[in-house]
């Protein structure tokens, strides 16, 4: 028998919750500190309230690099509280992590907008994503591994996939304050003054975190090493020098993590800002629907964590990375056509062709370089699909039709009479719940993959090293092959005019971290304690 098999066995039922309770809810709370900017980046106000103004389209990409610069940092603050965390102990590492993050997220609230400090509020935003990135870095192993060495084997899955709902849960509750808040203030209010709120109510979350961590003991697997002096001297490098733990580092790193977190990713800001954007759904519409089928898949997450521990972690991961590949695209395709027929139905029936000389878009300039550029940034800017051509004139063909006159207010009209509706709308009844069931469809692929992860993870390392090893290889690839998923698919959408083209960054992490699971990962490693 294990030590941590020896360690938990004793551990009484009424205990064993209030662990899951008090980790689940902390990592809650410090994910929806980390996503309330996301949430708030969808929407623009980030962008239009901390970055320069100018082209509307650079300034959501800056926003979406201020939140793909806190997932870069996501792998040092790993190194950091994995060494402590496996030097000092579990418990008291994630009390410090969420404290730093409440701490940071309120200080994002409280930051002055562009307008009013220039550049100084961008790089304070960033200093501030920069310690959110470390604090998440040493939180999320923190509570993995704590629940994990709680666990027996035979329910670890089940257990340890709370942590992985709770995820799911912060960006719920990001929505729900956002949406809360909103609904009690005037418009003038909240695009003034009360988005700040959502930020600052990060200080009464950290409280209750706090309150309810402080009141948890230290993890029996780790006190009992300790006890016995086999604590890690160097955590760090012993995660790279202990025997065949390289190999294992990969297969956290590309095979897990990668894979998993662009699909979960994509599950909820991709469909968020798809909806947002080019569907031109009505920003209260899509915050609500994305959140109501998040919440109704956090059944997904629990389900397969606990049918994990029955039918073993591989098998679930490669049936979820291989649905993937093959049903994203036809989801979203779903979720497009159910959120605005008309604008679908038009892109089908009256396909828009620009043409010009040397035909380029950059969606970072304030102003772009020649014509063709600026026909490309309104069309981007209005969410209209695109295709381009090479021509000795920039002109533009609507369902066949050339458009001589490519000013914006001609475009406008000749869209209007193709049957292009430029408005913000609000999907039937019947529609939304076509979106639901894709969103369902996405949040199912998600479950598969995300729901076992921490007992994985957990199972793949050593006590000994286990929160170092876990947390480096798992920060890297979601901070950055999943938090520079929104840049990177955004930026292939402006650039290619189709609103689904950045799905193709998914489906080519989804794909690696498929071979890399196939080819280097072995039901063997996942017995070790």
């Amino acid at each position: 028998m294990s030590d941590t098999d020896t360690a938990t066995d004793a551990v009484p039922a009424k205990d064993i919750r209030l662990v899951i309770t008090a980790s689940s809810l902390g990592t809650a709370f410090e994910w929806y500190d980390f996503f309330i900017y996301g949430t708030l980046a969808a929407s623009g106000i980030i962008g239009r309230t901390f970055f320069p103004a100018g082209s509307e389209m650079m300034q959501t990409l800056l926003a979406w690099a201020g939140f793909a610069v806190g997932f870069g940092f996501r792998p040092l603050g790993a190194v950091l509280f994995g060494f402590l965390g496996d030097r000092l102990g579990r418990k008291y590492t994630f009390l410090v992590t969420i404290t730093l993050m409440g701490l940071a997220t309120a200080g994002v609230g409280l930051v002055p907008s562009y307008a009013a400090i220039g550049a100084a509020a961008p790089a304070i935003i960033i200093l501030l994503r920069i310690l959110q990135g470390l604090a998440l870095g040493g939180e999320y192993g923190g509570a993995a591994i704590y629940v994990a060495e709680h666990a027996t084997a035979k329910r670890r899955g089940f257990y340890t996939s709370f942590i992985q709902a709770s995820v799911s849960g912060g960006f719920i509750l990001s929505l729900a304050v956002v949406l809360l808040v909103k609904g009690v203030l005037p418009p003038d209010a909240w695009a003034d003054w009360g988005w700040r709120v959502p930020f600052l109510f990060s200080i009464a979350l950290l409280a209750v975190s706090l309150w309810m961590r402080l009141k948890l003991s230290e993890s029996p697997v780790f006190a009992a090493m300790k006890a016995a002096g086999q604590t890690a001297r160097n955590p760090f490098i012993e995660s790279f020098t202990y025997p065949g733990n390289g190999r294992r580092l990969i297969v956290a790193l590309l095979g897990i993590a990668a894979g998993l977190t662009v699909i979960w990713y994509t599950a909820l800001f991709s469909v968020l800002s798809f909806l947002q954007g080019p569907m031109r759904v009505a920003e209260t519409p899509a915050q609500l629907i994305t959140g109501a089928g998040a919440a109704m898949g956090l059944v997904f997450f629990i389900a397969f964590g606990a049918l994990s521990d029955r039918v073993g972690r591989k098998p679930l991961i490669v049936i979820g990375y291989a649905a993937t590949l093959v049903l994203l695209i036809p989801l979203f395709w779903l979720i497009g056509h159910a959120a605005n027929p008309e604008l679908a139905r038009a892109a089908d029936r009256a396909p828009v062709i620009v043409r010009g000389p040397d035909c380029a878009y950059d969606p970072f300039a304030a102003t772009q370089r020649d014509q063709c550029g600026q026909v490309l940034d309104y069309l981007s800017k209005k969410g209209i699909a695109y295709t381009t051509a090479e021509g000795q004139a920039v002109a533009v063909s609507i369902g066949g039709m050339p458009q001589l006159d490519v000013s914006p207010p001609a475009l406008d009209r000749a869209l209007s009479d193709a049957g292009y509706n430029l408005e913000r709308v609000t999907p039937s009844g019947g529609n939304i719940a076509l979106i639901l069931l894709g969103i369902l469809g996405l949040s199912l692929l998600s479950g598969l993959t995300y729901g076992p992860v921490a007992a994985i993870l957990s199972e793949l390392f050593p006590p000994r090293i286990r929160y170092s090893s876990m947390s480096i290889p798992y920060h890297l690839g979601t901070g950055y092959f999943g938090g520079f998923l929104p840049f990177i698919s955004q930026y292939i959408v402006a650039k290619t005019g189709d609103s689904y083209a950045g799905l193709w960054y998914t489906i080519a992490v989804v794909a690696l971290a498929l071979a890399v699971v196939l080819i280097l990962m072995h039901e063997r490693d996942l017995q070790q304690d």
